[in-house]
């Protein structure tokens, strides 16, 4: 994970870096911009990030699905950061498995299209989660649509209190209002 460019005397702390997820094989060309030279001080620059992953990311080079190699490798990555001790939150999408805005063009109802999509998106939280489990990070799924047997509700305080406790906080569903 040295390309993320998490470390740097001129930048401050308490700035979010947000990182677009790419499909396997474009990684290393959108990480190196962040991270022109690899030379790190002793401090991160960042106190806690925010990483945005499409859900394309998981698939790797398959055409739909997940792909357990690289949520793995995904996991492998977040585990680096969180061992630097900076607080890691995580956005993850669902295009691999569905596309609201694709199904609504079909004629399905926008807002039952959008719905399906904050599923796939819940989907992908849960096998994120799962990986970075089996990686050694403590790791929570929050929602924006309440499903407590498998995630919890997003409530802003305690997700924040989740990363101050060290745990990685990955959240699904969007905001959990279609047409957004």
């Amino acid at each position: 994970m040295r390309a993320l460019r998490l470390y740097g005397p001129a930048l401050p702390r308490s700035r979010v870096l947000l990182l677009h997820g790419l499909r396997a094989g474009q990684r290393g060309k959108a990480f190196a911009r962040y991270n022109p030279s690899v030379t790190r001080p002793s401090v991160p620059a960042y106190k806690r990030v925010l990483l945005k992953l499409s859900g394309e990311a998981l698939m790797g080079s398959q055409t739909y699905g997940i792909d357990p190699a690289v949520a793995s490798q995904i996991a492998k990555d977040v585990a680096e950061i969180q061992g630097m001790g900076i607080e890691t939150a995580i956005v993850i999408g669902g295009g691999n498995i569905f596309r609201g805005v694709a199904a609504s063009a079909k004629g399905m109802d926008r807002a039952t299209a959008d719905y399906m999509g904050m599923l796939a998106t819940v989907i992908n939280a849960l096998a994120l989660q799962d990986a970075l489990e089996q990686a050694g990070v403590v790791t929570r799924v929050v929602t924006a649509i309440e499903m407590r047997a498998v995630a919890e509700p997003f409530i802003r305080r305690r997700a924040i209190r989740h990363l101050e406790k060290g745990r990685v906080v990955v959240f699904g569903a969007g905001t959990g209002n279609p047409y957004f």
